[in-house]
């Protein structure tokens, strides 16, 4: 297929002179100019980007209430101009950005983080974009900003448990086309398919391509399950899954991967949907999130003999708080449409490994396995060639979608896995939770939420979990119950069942949601 249409892309700054290691193959050109890792970027290094490389624009991104990024343009005027924006950021009207910020009080300061700048791909003129935090009128960190609320979470765990929890997630997708009736796709049958026989794999690259240069840890981007032919139209399934990295730096290279993807589709003239249900009856788009805890530089997941204490404690978090998480990761009434046995999307709250009926999975690892399948694949590779790497090994949690408000999502799960290794209970409940055959077919297990309004009730029940430490204010977490009762959803697919006009107003209502 050709692409039907083509976007600039800013000039690709070489590798200005450094020697550094850490960034002599790093895709990020700002990395490359610099001469250092987006850590360390600060903003005389930024101001000497601009000159360097002629940027004219200045945009300002961040998270607002619905998980959407927003922006502001600047034109720079001048040095003291540019210095002024990366100082002092800009103020907002917070009260049309959270549902939870007053009229009345509703001035905020958006402030950019520096290690998150970046070359925007699409802007016609040569821009600087980088991602922000909120601040309240005194200066202090918003409390109930989702970014905020990340950071909380992550050092709290960090505090109480000497580790810290790294992510990833798998931002999984549909692309909206017509029918290509030379190489049909085969409907559900689309996993790691390549082109001609899968579509639009040039949209999952060319996103992919400037996630890399944005500075997102991308591990790789395939074909997913999902091919659907529907009413004259195809609809295809991709993913793009990224590398572990810090919670904060997890979250903000999933929304960045979004906005993207919407970008390229676009350019294309094509319709992209994150959405967790695309045609009632078929599968759709999970964000399913892999965890692992690291202490001293190594995985504390892995054991002497496989699982750690650890791991089965966190493990014990995730299910105990397992209700309650859709509240974040799960946020529209077509969640629930997406829940239900056999489509590729877990009901009952147990684990397992490598089962994927399961709620949290522990994939395949490579624990044990030495150099033995590399050098069976390559004879001639020399003995003890082996790069150190911390230990893969993750656990996958399968409920969140597409509609997670991701920031909040991560936070809830960083709460749920200190919760797991502060709880006395937590090796018992992992024990009597751990199942191996496929979980729809086990009875008494308990099941995830069936509703948003099942959801705000989980989320009611646990909230001194998460409200302890400060880490989830208490008006956020009303703001987000009341949110999800306001679809007055309790029952809905019940009611829903057999009117086929009925669930095609409720998909469509939440086909570009998160």
């Amino acid at each position: 297929m050709s692409d039907r249409a083509q976007h600039a892309t800013p000039a690709r700054t070489g590798g200005e002179g450094s020697g550094d290691p850490r960034v002599q193959l790093d895709p990020h050109p700002l990395v490359r100019l610099l001469g250092k890792p987006a850590a360390e970027f600060t903003r005389d290094d930024l101001v000497r980007a601009v000159e360097e490389l002629g940027i004219r624009m200045i945009d300002l991104r961040y998270v607002a209430g619905d998980g959407r990024l927003k922006k502001l343009d600047f034109v720079i005027n001048g040095r003291e101009h540019l210095e002024s924006i990366l100082t002092y950021g800009e103020r907002v009207d917070g009260s049309s950005l959270f549902s939870f910020v007053a009229a009345r009080s509703s001035d905020l300061y958006v402030v950019p983080r520096y290690r998150t700048a970046f070359l925007n791909p699409f802007a016609e003129e040569p821009t600087l974009d980088l991602l922000c935090s909120f601040y309240d009128g005194s200066g202090e960190p918003l409390a109930s900003a989702p970014e905020n609320v990340l950071r909380k979470a992550a050092r709290t765990l960090e505090e109480r448990t000497d580790t810290r929890l790294e992510a990833l997630g798998e931002l999984e997708y549909y692309v909206f086309d017509e029918v290509d009736t030379i190489y049909p796709v085969v409907e559900q049958r689309g996993y790691h398919e390549s082109h001609p026989f899968s579509k639009w794999g040039s949209i999952r690259r060319e996103a992919m391509m400037h996630l890399a240069e944005m500075g997102a840890q991308i591990k790789y981007g395939h074909a997913e399950v999902g091919n659907i032919v529907h009413e004259g139209r195809e609809m295809v399934q991709g993913e793009i899954e990224f590398l572990p990295v810090p919670l904060e730096e997890a979250a903000d290279q999933v929304v960045l991967a979004k906005w993207v993807l919407r970008e390229v589709a676009y350019r294309h003239g094509l319709e992209v949907s994150f959405a967790p249900k695309i045609v009632v009856g078929q599968a759709g788009s999970g964000f399913h999130v892999h965890t692992r805890l690291v202490r001293d530089g190594e995985n504390a997941f892995v054991g002497e003999d496989g699982l750690s204490d650890d791991a089965r404690k966190v493990i014990a978090g995730y299910l105990e708080l397992a209700p309650s998480l859709t509240a974040f990761g799960n946020t529209v009434p077509t969640s629930y449409l997406r829940l239900v046995p056999h489509q590729e999307a877990p009901t009952s709250i147990c684990w397992g490994d490598r089962n994927r009926s399961v709620l949290v999975r522990v994939p395949l690892g490579w624990a044990g396995v030495g150099d033995r399948m590399l050098r069976d694949a390559n004879p001639n590779e020399p003995a003890g060639s082996l790069p150190h790497r911390i230990d893969p090994q993750t656990v996958e949690i399968r409920s969140g979608d597409g509609s997670a408000q991701v920031h909040l999502y991560l936070a809830a799960i960083a709460v749920a896995a200190r919760h797991g290794l502060e709880s006395p209970a937590s090796l018992e409940i992992a024990e009597r939770l751990y199942v191996s055959e496929d979980a729809s077919e086990i009875p008494d297990l308990d099941q995830l939420p069936a509703s948003c309004a099942e959801s705000a009730r989980a989320l009611r029940a646990m909230r001194a979990v998460y409200e302890e430490g400060g880490v989830f204010p208490a008006g956020l977490v009303d703001a987000t119950a009341e949110d999800l009762e306001s679809y007055h959803d309790l029952g809905l697919s019940e009611r829903l069942e057999g009117d086929v006009a009925g669930l095609r107003t409720l998909v469509e209502r939440h086909l570009h949601c998160g």
